[in-house]
């Protein structure tokens, strides 16, 4: 009986702890902010035209209407990509998508800031995970659309996400959210994009000294060379620093 007793109530203190701890885990603990680093080529002109847009957008928008338009403006933007293969206007509606894309993933963010809405561990989840999937619906498009080599689409899919796997821990082990590294930034991305979609709408091929190759095969390859060279230099940076934080 004794051994009986012993073990249900070892039992209840289990279970016990169990459900405290199920409760520690669900119960939304304080969160702090990382602090973001956003100084790209246009961001002040950015900020400027988001705090002008957010400030005149109707109240039955909110934020999650603006991160929707932006998940399937990019995924549209493949799509679209792909269809330049058989179509070039593919390449101006690539642009157009490009466009409400900015619209949405840029605006999300400032409107709810603006509203005092902010939801900032599942803002910076949801909108960090659609970004890494909008950018596999975009290289797959490029990859699809003849006017790139699909292994430089899939290194630059590589090198972004490293990128951007290297700059979510630095979000976590250093409080510090870089949203832009040499003065590029998604929005400067997006500008390079349509202006070589512009070119490539006119004029598909380009000749250098008798060398035929194409714009976005050389553009994609200085591409995944920046960005490769951008997240090892963050990752040693940021390596050395924690270590001087954090010397036995």
């Amino acid at each position: 009986m004794n051994t009986l007793r012993t073990t249900h109530t070892s039992g209840m203190q289990n279970g016990g702890n169990s459900t405290h701890a199920a409760k520690l885990f669900c119960r939304p603990r304080k969160f702090k902010n990382a602090t973001r680093l956003q100084n790209s080529f246009t961001a002040a002109t950015e900020r400027k035209a988001l705090l002008w847009l957010a400030a005149r957008m109707p109240p039955s928008i909110n934020s999650d209407h603006l991160t929707l338009l932006g998940f399937v403006a990019m995924f549209l933007a493949g799509c679209s990509y792909a269809l330049a293969r058989w179509n070039p206007w593919g390449l101006l509606l690539a642009t157009l998508c490009l466009a409400l894309n900015w619209f949405g993933d840029s605006l999300d963010g400032t409107l709810a800031r603006v509203r005092n809405r902010q939801r900032p561990r599942y803002g910076f989840y949801v909108d960090h995970m659609i970004d890494s999937f909008g950018a596999l619906f975009l290289m797959a498009g490029l990859a699809a659309s003849g006017y790139i080599d699909w292994r430089i689409a899939m290194g630059m899919l590589v090198a972004f996400l490293l990128l951007s796997i290297e700059s979510y821990l630095a979000s976590y082990t250093l409080g510090i959210f870089r949203l832009s590294f040499a003065k590029f930034g998604p929005t400067e991305i997006r500008i390079l994009l349509a202006i070589a979609n512009t070119v490539l709408f006119f004029a598909p091929a380009a000749q250098n000294s008798g060398w035929s190759y194409r714009l976005l095969d050389v553009g994609g390859a200085i591409a995944i060379v920046a960005m490769t060279a951008m997240a090892l230099y963050a990752a040693v940076s940021h390596t050395l620093t924690l270590y001087r934080q954090e010397t036995l």
